[in-house]
């Protein structure tokens, strides 16, 4: 799946190739210190939030939706 933003796309697959790392020979055999891949992270948030302004993507709508359930639901509550 790539990014939000096409210019954050080889940041993403860094931090995921990091995060699925740190998830398979840490935090699995009990190590849960997240901080191994805090830098990438921090490098490919700043980008998604840069991609989300250029889009004019607000998080606080994304979150209203979430929180009210008006994400695709709709549909299913319908259905019963």
């Amino acid at each position: 799946m790539n990014s939000l933003g096409d210019d954050c796309n080889e940041l993403k697959r860094k931090y995921d190739a990091c995060f699925n790392l740190w998830f398979s020979e840490r935090f699995l055999k009990g190590d849960h210190d997240d901080s191994m891949c805090a830098p990438i992270f921090k490098v490919y948030q700043e980008c998604v939030k840069k991609a989300m302004q250029e889009q004019k993507i607000e998080l606080r709508e994304i979150e209203a939706e979430y929180n009210t359930g008006d994400y695709d639901t709709k549909s299913e509550h319908s259905k019963s």
